[in-house]
């Protein structure tokens, strides 16, 4: 179980679309939008590894058809998102929007996630701990993945909102943009080149 929670950390502390969007938010609108798309990302991430549990993630990785086609849908819609955080400008906003995209964006984002899709089939497919009940198992890695899940993205969205208040001349902003935007589209590239 302990190598179960270790494995968990550094998969999920590394920067993905859900941390590197929800910093974006919380840089561009604050904590209170940032805690709304933070619960859309929460529930967004809990069905992707309740799909990945029941197997839909092997679905997706048995089916080249249906893999093409969901990498295909996720990558260019992270794509989009990479653009929106490099275009934004001189202010570091990550992302440039009127308005804040909100619970129902978090969840959308999770549900076009490739790195989610594959951290869930990871931590569903290895690591057995309880042999005695599946769904045992299944309940604690859930009860552990949150526990370690959440904080993580709390930290990520301190931390755009703190990026924020640096108030940093507009050349290190549009910088800041730029590399969060590459950033992306790294994640991206890993996500279609492993698949």
């Amino acid at each position: 179980m302990l190598t179960f929670a270790a494995s968990l950390c550094l998969l999920l502390a590394t920067p993905g679309p859900g941390v590197l969007s929800l910093a974006g938010v919380g840089a561009a609108f604050g904590y209170r939008a940032g805690w709304a798309y933070g619960t859309g990302l929460f529930f967004g991430s809990n069905f992707v590894m309740l799909a990945a549990a029941l197997g839909l993630a092997a679905l997706l990785e048995a089916n080249i058809g249906l893999r093409i086609v969901f990498v295909a849908l996720s990558s260019g819609y992270l794509l989009y998102l990479a653009a929106r955080v490099a275009l934004a400008g001189s202010g570091i906003a990550f992302i440039e929007a009127t308005k804040p995209p909100g619970f129902w964006g978090g969840i959308i984002l999770q549900a076009f996630n490739p790195k989610a899709y594959a951290v869930g089939t990871f931590v569903f497919s290895n690591f057995p701990f309880w042999p005695d009940s599946f769904i045992v198992e299944v309940l604690l890695k859930f009860l552990i993945l949150n526990a370690i899940w959440v904080p993580i993205h709390i930290v990520w969205l301190a931390a755009g909102v703190a990026v924020q208040k640096l108030e940093l001349p507009q050349r290190s902003q549009r910088a800041i943009n730029l590399t969060m935007a590459c950033a992306m589209v790294i994640v991206v590239s890993i996500a279609v080149f492993a698949s």
